[in-house]
């Protein structure tokens, strides 16, 4: 158990050698010393460039966009899909080239334009289309020259600065993530977890043991770690990690490849490949506990069926993950499980954290800069220069 928001079991029968996890410990320690801004921003000392008051005048809108690729806009997705059941507001997010929701015909949005660099291609292209007069606009970009600071400055609109030193992919419960959740009507303060788990032994052991898991798995040539999900409002969420795995540690012909399943869906499809294929995979059940689930109709169920009457939908799914996971350990396949006990700001920043951390920590022990993307940087570069 990691804290009373969620329950993790660990990979079970993985070897990992003590000289690892001494080294995964001391990382751990020294990362946390740095106190870095990416680190800062996972606990309550962050200071946000923006203030509450500023926000006030934008509350009243009902219908918002966010406008960015990656994690300018992954994290706040996110937040929104997972916790959809406490916000009144309708966010669509513009964060695709082919996007159909950008022909939203509503009378006008308050617009949230999200990119670090200020110059990102297909930011100023989607921009462009969707912005239209009427608008109210808040732009979080750096504080330097670039087009979208220019484009919001001749627009009159309200610019956050976004912290120079968190990029994208780490940058959610920073002002990226934070200022739109303020706009939901989420209490932002309950995300910021770092502060309680950095207390909590159980926690620092988890992390450690799984951070030390993978790293054995990786050495055994396991190189995709597969997501098994069981809840379709993290779907979002997986995207953001998938991302924020993939991105950082993908490097020096190392790393893992994040791969999101969606279950039970892909129990009738890709599942016989992780029970008898390629043995190269390592998987992370997720599952979230939900008392609100439809319920089965008893007078149409057959008696050759009657083990389904009075049961939920989560009941259902629920009982296919816990077999599932009877039939990975019987076949000795390398898993672990997440159960999300209550669906809320702390349960899901405590998850932000445990992921951003593992990832650090992943990156730092495999030898590899998990703060860059230098080869995503040259396809910029390139797509440039065809455009000219």
């Amino acid at each position: 158990m990691v804290k009373k928001f969620f329950l993790l079991r660990n990979f079970k029968d993985i070897f990992t050698e003590n000289t690892d996890k001494k080294k995964i410990l001391k990382i751990l320690k020294e990362v946390l010393n740095e106190n870095g801004q990416v680190i800062k921003s996972l606990g309550k000392t962050y200071q946000n460039n923006y203030k509450k008051k500023q926000l006030s005048k934008y509350k009243k809108s009902s219908n918002f966009r966010v406008v960015g690729m990656g994690g300018s806009a992954l994290g706040t997705q996110a937040v929104y899909d997972f916790l959809k059941h406490k916000i009144k507001k309708k966010f669509i997010f513009i964060n695709d080239l082919q996007n159909k929701q950008r022909k939203e015909t509503k009378k006008s949005f308050t617009n949230l334009v999200v990119s670090k660099s200020g110059n990102t291609i297909e930011t100023i292209v989607n921009s462009n289309i969707v912005i239209k007069k009427g608008d109210k606009n808040i732009f979080i970009t750096e504080n330097k020259k670039s087009y979208l600071r220019i484009l919001a400055e001749k627009l009159k609109a309200e610019i956050v600065d976004h912290n120079n030193f968190i990029g994208g992919r780490y940058s959610v419960l920073s002002e990226v993530g934070m200022l739109p959740a303020e706009l939901m009507g989420l209490n932002t303060n309950n995300f910021k977890q770092l502060n309680v788990l950095i207390k909590n032994k159980k926690f620092f052991d988890s992390l450690v043991n799984n951070v030390a898991s993978i790293f054995f798995l990786i050495k055994k040539k396991r190189y995709n770690s597969v997501i098994i999900n069981y809840d379709e409002k993290s779907e979002s969420l997986f995207n953001w990690y998938q991302q924020l795995v993939a991105e950082s540690l993908g490097k020096k012909k190392k790393g893992i490849l994040p791969v999101v399943s969606k279950m039970p869906r892909d129990n009738h499809s890709v599942m016989q490949y992780y029970l008898e294929g390629s043995e190269k995979n390592l998987f992370t059940f997720f599952y979230v506990h939900d008392d609100k689930a439809d319920k089965i109709k008893n007078q149409n169920i057959l008696s050759s069926y009657k083990f389904l009457k009075n049961k939920k939908i989560s009941n259902i799914i629920y009982a296919q993950k816990k077999a599932t996971e009877n039939v990975f350990n019987l076949n000795k396949i390398p898993f672990r499980s997440f159960e999300i006990i209550r669906r809320d700001e702390k349960a899901l920043g405590e998850l932000f954290c445990f992921f951003i951390l593992e990832t650090i920590l992943l990156g730092k022990i495999l030898n590899v800069n998990p703060f860059d993307q230098p080869a995503v940087e040259l396809i910029k570069k390139e797509t440039k220069k065809i455009l000219i």
